[in-house]
């Protein structure tokens, strides 16, 4: 199965999103502009006799913006699958931009007829706003409907799948030169978290929201740091805990053995990172490690997950450490 990535067009995505937001937001500036030259409230329903319905200011712009942006993202979001043949995802895109350019003119229209008077019960729907938005809707919806590119582009993304695709058939052993895995605590203690804070957060939510509040924040951070990213490839190691933040880089050419050892977090100080002397250690629980040894005297001991996984990087980095020392490549 394909990810969500190969199955939309990333650029027609993004604009898809991104254009009524836009759009809307210049609507409410606009209006924003305008409101003082505007009678309250607004008359929003016309019928052969007059004006028959109002609405405050703020909720005609609001909703005016809501209706904007969200159907303009049912028709546009309807030309982003790349499983679609080209020309519906063409007429798609172009109906979706006329669309949301139509809406925004029917409500400026509204608003535009409506400045200057003092009882909206006299205003009218200003006709020549509405005929040269409509115009323009209608024709920027043609324009976008041809120029729009619905067949698949190369991109910068392709340019890095071939680089990659080109190193590793002039180097065969690049493939096994590279591991990347999570690795995280126990489930236990995942619930026990649960338990210690989130139980409590509940309650003292009662009296107190914000110290509940802040509980809740403190349990994400911390379960957040009882998950570590390892990658080790050619240029050596790095450790990033909670999968982003980065507090271990060490080079290849550094490292002098990598063995497997089954540890007990607390003789490192306990979970998480952890540096005391001439040790650094990321241990998100006891059990499987890598156990490095650096040229410079300095130890580094990474959880490695299960014993093959911890197995497996411990290889790697004894191969691409011999590598950088120009020892060959076993």
């Amino acid at each position: 199965m394909g990810t969500f990535r190969d199955a939309v067009d990333a650029k027609a995505l993004r604009f898809a999103l991104g254009f009524p937001v836009l759009l809307a937001a210049a609507f409410v500036v606009c209006a924003v502009l305008l409101r003082p030259d505007l009678p309250e409230p607004l008359a929003v329903l016309w019928t052969s006799d007059g004006v028959t319905g109002f609405a405050p200011f703020p909720a005609f712009v609001g909703v005016g913006g809501g209706l904007i942006v969200i159907i303009s993202w049912l028709v546009l979001l309807q030309a982003v699958p790349v499983s679609r043949p080209v020309l519906m995802r063409r007429i798609m895109m172009g109906t979706g931009i006329s669309l949301s350019l139509f809406i925004t003119a029917v409500l400026a229209a509204v608003l535009v007829g409506q400045a200057g008077v003092i009882d909206a019960r006299l205003a009218q729907v200003d006709a020549i706003v509405l005929a040269m938005g409509s115009g323009f809707a209608l024709a920027m919806g043609v324009v976008v409907g041809f120029v729009f590119k619905a067949d698949e582009q190369w991109s910068v993304d392709d340019d890095r799948a071939l680089e990659q695709a080109l190193e590793q058939e002039l180097d065969p052993d690049l493939a096994r030169d590279k591991v990347r895995l999570w690795v995280h605590a126990r489930s236990s203690v995942f619930v026990m978290l649960v338990v210690a804070t989130l139980f409590p957060a509940t309650l003292i939510a009662l009296a107190l929201p914000w110290l509940s509040g802040l509980l809740v924040a403190v349990a994400a951070v911390l379960a957040a740091f009882l998950f570590a990213r390892v990658t080790a490839d050619r240029s050596g190691l790095r450790v990033f805990v909670a999968g982003f933040v980065r507090v271990m880089n060490v080079p290849a050419a550094t490292i002098s053995s990598a063995a497997v050892s089954d540890v007990r977090a607390a003789e490192y100080g306990g979970w998480g990172y952890r540096s005391h002397g001439d040790t650094t250690a990321v241990l998100v629980s006891s059990g499987p490690a890598v156990v490095l040894k650096q040229t410079d005297g300095q130890r580094a001991v990474i959880s490695g997950g299960n014993p093959d996984s911890a197995q497996r990087l411990a290889e790697v980095l004894s191969r691409v450490a011999a590598r950088a020392r120009g020892e060959g490549r076993s």
